[in-house]
């Protein structure tokens, strides 16, 4: 992303996942773009803000944690203090996010070594992880 790199949209995972958030939840108000981020959902409850980020299934339950909570975090950054719910419909499963100390503490780290790997003229050498096989990039990395 740091080099305006998008991923092939019409890879079958991101096609599936656009899917599954534009037929789930339809009575929300969905993807709201502030800056570099896309919520998939918004709405209130009560007084609170939630933000809520739609998934196939929770297989990557960590990954997908983190990302919400980096938008919380962004949020945060911008003055709008809200909760997430990582939502998945194929499940009828929902977790809430909150963005704790510890959280922020990973993200800011996360965030030092990312920028240090931007800086870098080449990057690093590729890895296969289990996220490849269904990551929208992998021909950038393995052709």
């Amino acid at each position: 992303m740091s080099r305006q790199l998008t991923p092939w949209q019409e890879n079958p995972f991101i096609e599936i996942g656009r899917l599954i958030s534009e037929e789930s939840y339809k009575r929300e108000r969905k993807e709201i773009h502030i800056e570099n981020i896309v919520i998939d959902l918004l709405k209130t409850e009560g007084e609170n803000i939630v933000i809520g980020e739609v998934k196939k299934s929770s297989r990557f339950e960590k990954s997908a944690t983190m990302q919400l909570a980096y938008y919380l975090f962004r949020l945060k950054q911008l003055g709008i203090h809200a909760t997430g719910k990582l939502l998945f419909p194929k499940e009828k499963k929902k977790i809430i996010v909150e963005l704790t100390k510890e959280i922020e503490e990973e993200l800011i780290s996360t965030q030092k070594e990312i920028r240090s790997i931007i800086q870098m003229e080449i990057p690093p050498p590729a890895h296969k992880t289990k996220f490849c096989s269904k990551c929208g990039y992998q021909e950038f990395c393995w052709s």
